[in-house]
């Protein structure tokens, strides 16, 4: 980039990118909630032509900072004032409770920013704490595991695509979702279902908005999964959505726990629930820093 402004004149804005099979972020290091993180400079960060590009945004900041500064009213429980706040934005701008993939790359992104070492690492996020642990790290790639609490069963509901309905469980992850297991779908089929497409879902059950999740039924421990997020449109990964999706495989076949594979378009996440708790183990990948100008 050239430019006859002087570098002083040109500060932007330091950034890492980085994704959890293929679930891709901005992180933005700000430790002391500086910047006016609004819906247009979030939407020209993820923007995949003329900004950055990405599913979401990851503010890296204080619990401390971001009430300081007015972005929280307070901490949820659990989150300390010096903890690490996993600050998360949808692609629309959108502000999102919880991201399961983005706790692993942010708690990957801490790691390797030297903000605290590997191991168990408090994250707080909207929906609470959400501790996670740097299992392995070598170079730019890490696995890691994030506890993801208890999932929440709300019902069930359905949601269309395309014309076509799907029933589904409600699950409450720290944000909602309709995981819908269809009897007799295999990946091939399920690959070529319009989920890209918007969903109709019932706005009365759900009147936030929902993450819709397809998946083939539980065979062998494992499932195949595709996703529409709210704020961002179909995903290659949805980390909330993988786990609830591994609730509903499992409630279908007749258990509330085990250990599930779930393949989704960008790899294979492991999700492990006792009936009580839930874990999510898997890659996170950073692939690029930088600076972006507004």
């Amino acid at each position: 980039m050239t430019t006859d402004q002087p570098a002083a004149a040109r500060a932007g804005l330091p950034f890492l990118k980085g994704h959890g099979t293929l679930n891709d972020f901005v992180i933005l290091p700000d430790d002391d909630a500086a910047v006016d993180l609004d819906a247009d400079l979030v939407r020209a960060l993820c923007d995949r032509r003329a900004g950055i590009g990405a599913d979401g945004v990851l503010r890296i900041a204080t619990g401390g900072a971001l009430v300081a500064r007015g972005v929280l009213d307070v901490l949820p429980d659990g989150v300390g004032a010096a903890d690490w706040f996993m600050d998360y934005r949808n692609a629309d701008g959108s502000i999102a409770e919880m991201c399961g993939n983005g706790v692993r790359v942010f708690a990957h992104a801490l790691v390797a920013t030297g903000r605290t070492p590997a191991g168990r690492i408090p994250v707080g996020t909207r929906s609470g704490p959400r501790p996670a642990e740097v299992l392995s790290l070598t170079d730019d790639d890490a696995v890691v595991r994030v506890d993801m609490g208890r999932p929440g069963l709300l019902g069930v509901s359905t949601a269309e695509f395309g014309g076509r309905s799907f029933a589904g469980v409600a699950v409450d992850m720290g944000n909602p979702h309709l995981a819908c297991v269809v009897p007799g779908l295999d990946a091939a089929a399920l690959a070529a279902l319009p989920v890209h497409e918007t969903p109709l879902f019932d706005t009365d059950f759900f009147p936030e908005g929902v993450n819709v999740e397809v998946a083939t039924p539980l065979e062998a421990g494992r499932v195949s999964m595709r996703v529409h997020e709210r704020g961002a449109g179909e995903t290659q990964s949805c980390g909330t959505g993988i786990v609830a999706t591994a609730v509903a495989a499992l409630a279908d076949a007749g258990r509330d726990s085990g250990e599930v594979t779930v393949v989704v378009p960008g790899g294979e996440v492991e999700v492990n629930l006792t009936g009580e708790d839930s874990a999510l183990t898997g890659p996170s990948r950073l692939v690029a820093e930088g600076t972006f100008y507004r």
